[in-house]
């Protein structure tokens, strides 16, 4: 069953040992965040602080921070099962029957998908406490490193809609808080949320209404960061993955509309010509992000529940929690990829190359050059335009193992042929390229060399020992007294 709220998520990683209350007085600039890095990086709990320095609210952290939880908030034990769920709904595509007795019978799987749809309600929780003059110093907001600007929601579920269609989008976009009332609305230039505000402004529509939510059912927020085409709904595929509509309620001052069960929501607007300084912010690329100029969110009222709970995160050096909401969407989306892609057999982005820097593929290889029309057709897949470094090996290799694929990498690749260097869009945090946004990319092929691809010598065999031997130690291990 999904949750109702965060609440009963929180409730689930109590019973199951991963939560720890946190009763002693702590400040919300720098000292939560010292305090959740070292556990974070010591792969421990969930931590809820019960007794934050200048707030009546507990901050949750860490919520999704090891790959169990991660699961666990999208009510499964193992993310591939989602993604073989999704392979599921892919064939049932693909095989639609043409005879109208077949349609018929698949009537009632088609009707399971409808119900995925999101659902209005007359209220809510969200909205037990509604301020009309809101006021962001009642929250529990993180100053995170020594260097930021200021404070940071780091956790925002952004809502907006496209001023042409009206089609709602929902992304975690950062917000400083630069006063009681107003704050930064960190709109990437690549994000659907920027391309909401341009769309605005090329409108000439006036200010871009603008609902953020905190919190609310673990599957929204995982939602918001998924990378989804423009065309879904993030709040479909979020009802997907519960598998119940997600309610929503109509804002206080805006025409949008927010979780019902979230716990805070801020409601506002963004001028089409109005920018102001943000940053710097210490950035999941264990770097300090630049400063820049963004939209300004004003605030025109907030309404949270009676005993809100504010959830954040932080990001920094890996691994941290960001590490496992990537992880979430490099496990459910692969399916996808290989219904485009049929010779994949799995995907990796170690955490060590923080999302967008690095991606390790296996692939079945049937012909010469295949490596290289894998790299130049995942350059060409939404978000995977930002992967700064794609690294190919033949199927048996195992990418989720670091170790593994570097060693296919130092042995199987002769720089000069294996090599392809392009020049193409980058993450704005990429700090490395020469200019914003745009540098280079490179291919590494580790796949065995054939002779059509420029290598005619032989290519050796890993060393592997026999089969009957592997298993008749396997059988006397006890007897080694090696446990």
């Amino acid at each position: 069953m999904a949750f109702r709220d965060l609440r009963e998520f929180i409730d689930l990683i109590d019973r199951r040992g991963q939560l720890r209350r946190i009763t002693a007085l702590v400040d919300s600039e720098l000292e939560i965040t010292e305090i959740t890095d070292r556990v974070s990086k010591a792969g421990g709990p969930a931590l809820l602080f019960e007794n934050v320095k200048g707030s009546n609210m507990p901050v949750l952290i860490n919520a999704y921070g090891s790959r169990e939880r991660m699961a666990w908030s999208l009510q499964v034990e193992d993310l591939d099962s989602i993604a073989a769920e999704i392979t599921g709904l892919l064939q049932l595509a693909d095989n639609m029957p043409e005879s109208l007795l077949g349609k018929v019978k698949m009537l009632p799987q088609l009707a399971q998908l409808s119900t995925f749809f999101p659902k209005l309600v007359k209220s809510g929780p969200c909205q037990d406490v509604v301020m009309m003059e809101p006021d962001l110093d009642i929250l529990p907001v993180l100053k995170c490193w020594p260097d930021d600007a200021g404070r940071f929601i780091t956790l925002p579920q952004v809502y907006t809609r496209d001023p042409r269609s009206g089609k709602r989008n929902v992304g975690m976009y950062r917000l400083q808080v630069y006063d009681k009332k107003t704050t930064g609305m960190h709109w990437h230039i690549h994000h659907d949320g920027a391309e909401n505000y341009r769309l605005n402004q090329s409108a000439a529509t006036g200010r871009m209404e603008v609902a953020v939510a905190l919190g609310g059912d673990p599957a929204i927020a995982y939602s918001a960061t998924a990378p989804l085409p423009k065309e879904i709904d993030e709040l479909i595929f979020a009802g997907f993955l519960r598998k119940k509509p997600v309610e929503l309620v109509k804002c206080k001052t805006v025409d949008l509309e927010v979780p019902a069960e979230a716990e805070i929501v801020l409601e506002g607007y963004v001028l089409p010509a109005e920018s102001r300084r943000e940053g710097p912010f210490g950035d999941h690329t264990g770097y300090y992000s630049l400063p820049g100029d963004y939209p300004v969110f004003h605030l025109t009222c907030m309404t949270h529940r009676q005993d809100a709970i504010y959830p954040t995160t932080i990001v920094g050096k890996p691994p941290q929690e960001d590490c496992y909401l990537a992880l979430a969407s490099e496990r459910i989306f692969l399916p996808l990829m290989k219904m485009q892609m049929p010779e994949i057999v799995d995907m990796h982005m170690p955490m060590e190359g923080v999302f967008h820097n690095c991606v390790f593929v296996s692939i079945t290889k049937t012909y010469p050059g295949q490596a290289r029309k894998i790299m130049n057709a995942l350059w060409g897949m939404g978000q995977m335009m930002f992967a700064k470094f794609i690294i190919v090996v033949d199927g048996e290799v195992n990418v989720q193992n670091l170790s593994e694929v570097l060693w296919k990498v130092f042995n199987n690749v002769d720089p000069r042929r294996d090599t392809m260097v392009v020049d193409g869009p980058l993450d704005v945090l990429d700090h490395s390229a020469p200019a914003p946004l745009f540098g280079a990319k490179m291919g590494i092929d580790a796949t065995r060399k054939w002779a059509a691809e420029g290598h005619d010598r032989e290519w050796p065999a890993d060393i592997d020992m026999s089969r009957e031997i592997i298993e008749m130690v396997n059988s006397r291990w006890s007897e080694y007294g090696l446990d």
